[in-house]
């Protein structure tokens, strides 16, 4: 007896498509806004699609950057804005720089910012490092008035104390701020870099930032201060440096980028090479890649903050209606394409903010950079690394007690440090969890503030905890390390004054 084979099931959908179902969606695409077309064959109208063409008109007649923007009135946002060329220094290096993954660089700048006085001994610097967008700008100076990033944690009194300390904030190399990066010119050519600028990594970061201290004449830091990428800063500034890096303070960040931290970059860098604007980088005398930076920026403030933070914020509210827009009241409203919900028109504002702020190959590259950042033993042996010792001396005095005699006040400090905050070891470590303890060997004798935001989803706290675990594996007696509640997401290292403030002040003094 034959038995003919019945094909699939999802093979004979395949060969007829649903014709209801296509109906629905070519319907649905065509529903713009709020109330119907005048006639069934009108084209829609979509204001955030015709926003780009505006946007990309405004910056052909202008072709200069947009107004500086205000911070958003529905929320605490930080501050962002271009800092003024005339308010920063730059620091020019003329000799090569060498790289982790390619040739030295010849020649760079480095953008940098100063609060407070420096001691006569040098020995009261404090190296903040920046996100990875952020400028030398973290607080307002009598060149640059304006609010800087970090306004509230750089003063008298505050959590970087100007009364004790002498604080240097730099763009990072690879930046637009400032700093040599893929918008500068390359001597070689007399043309911007665009994607002939080499890949970087954290590291060459923070030795092209040493190299300003070199030049300042400061051979040790009271302490490196980082957030973000800046918390990798932080801890790279210690491990490259033991004997010139007093205290370490990572906020917010990791000593291994995860994977789910390197896909959400990812698709930020995605989404910004497939604009047709960006040409393989290669844009600096035409149109920037403006679509692709505002749809990139959206994606990332996505992950700068968190879900219960915007369900207080904004729920499921739709947006106000123009005043002339139609109203039928024997129906609901009609739904719109375009954004419709608050938290969507929170999002297009963000995008559009950011969208001609920032460089997009600055974007990309130290994005890059971030992916790359892996402190494991075997990562660094792969990138020849030579591991330096642990730092032999004591860690130094806060500047309070540095001006007094030998007294017990210092025994006392240093038993303090000693003695930190602890949490439960983890029930299941990480399988790299002792291959990052020994890469971070050269920490051991390094004190260590480590803190984390339970809803951060961009550095989950495990990742905070991890580094812990791993300094104390190495032998680290000094970790601090404190987890943070509140709704405010990876962001909150540049709201949480109180907490975040609170903890950085101890530590240091």
């Amino acid at each position: 007896m034959n038995v003919r084979r019945q094909p699939p099931k999802a093979l004979r959908l395949l060969t007829k498509p649903p014709a209801r179902s296509y109906r629905s969606v070519r319907a649905a695409s065509q529903c713009s806004a709020p109330g119907p077309s005048s006639t069934p064959h009108d084209r829609p109208h979509f204001p955030c699609v015709d926003a780009h063409a505006a946007r990309e008109s405004r910056i052909i007649t202008a072709r200069s950057p947009s107004s500086p923007s205000t911070a958003s009135s529905s929320g605490p946002e930080p501050p962002y804005a271009r800092p003024n060329p005339t308010s920063y220094s730059i620091y020019h290096h003329h000799s090569p720089l060498p790289l982790v993954y390619a040739d030295p660089l010849p020649a760079f700048d480095i953008a940098y910012e100063t609060w407070g006085a420096l001691s006569p001994a040098k020995d009261n610097v404090i190296l903040l490092h920046t996100g990875l967008s952020a400028s030398s700008h973290a607080a307002s100076t009598d060149l640059n008035p304006a609010d800087g990033w970090w306004e509230k944690f750089i003063g008298p009194g505050k959590a970087l104390d100007t009364n004790q300390f002498f604080i240097i904030c730099t763009n990072v190399l690879g930046g637009c701020y400032g700093s040599t990066g893929p918008s500068s010119i390359d001597a070689s050519t007399g043309e911007p870099y665009a994607t002939r600028f080499p890949v970087l990594s954290i590291f060459d970061m923070v030795r092209a930032q040493f190299s300003l201290l070199d030049h300042l004449g400061i051979d040790r830091l009271y302490a490196s201060v980082g957030s973000s990428m800046g918390a990798m800063q932080s801890l790279a500034a210690g491990w490259l440096y033991p004997d010139r890096v007093g205290k370490v303070v990572s906020i917010s960040g990791t000593a291994r980028s995860s994977p789910s931290a390197i896909a959400m970059r990812f698709a930020q860098r995605s989404v910004l090479m497939a604009d047709p604007n960006w040409k393989k980088g290669f844009y600096y005398d035409g149109l920037p890649p403006h679509t692709g930076m505002k749809l990139a920026r959206q994606i990332a403030t996505i992950t700068y903050r968190s879900g219960p933070e915007w369900d207080l914020r904004f729920g499921r509210k739709l947006r106000k209606l123009p005043d002339d827009a139609p109203a039928y009241p024997d129906r609901a409203r009609t739904p719109a394409l375009c954004p419709d919900f608050q938290i969507e028109t929170y999002l297009d504002h963000q995008g559009e903010e950011f969208c001609l702020k920032y460089d997009a190959n600055s974007l990309i590259y130290i994005s890059k950079a971030m992916d790359l950042f892996d402190m494991t033993a075997p990562a660094l042996a792969e990138l020849r690394l030579a591991m330096p010792p642990p730092r032999a001396g004591p860690p130094p005095l806060p500047p309070s007690l540095a001006a007094h005699p030998a007294s017990p006040a210092h025994a006392q400090y240093h038993h303090l440090l000693s003695h930190s905050k602890s949490h439960p070891p983890p029930p299941n470590p990480a399988l790299h969890l002792p291959e990052l303890a020994a890469g971070l060997r050269p920490l051991a004798n390094t004190p260590v503030l480590i803190l984390g935001v339970q809803s951060d989803i961009l550095f989950p706290v495990e990742q905070q905890r991890e580094v812990a675990d791993a300094l104390r594996i190495a032998g680290n007696q000094m970790v601090s390390y404190y987890e943070l509640g509140g709704v405010w997401g990876h962001d909150t290292f540049l709201l949480d004054v109180q907490n975040i403030g609170g903890a950085i002040r101890g530590f240091l003094s």
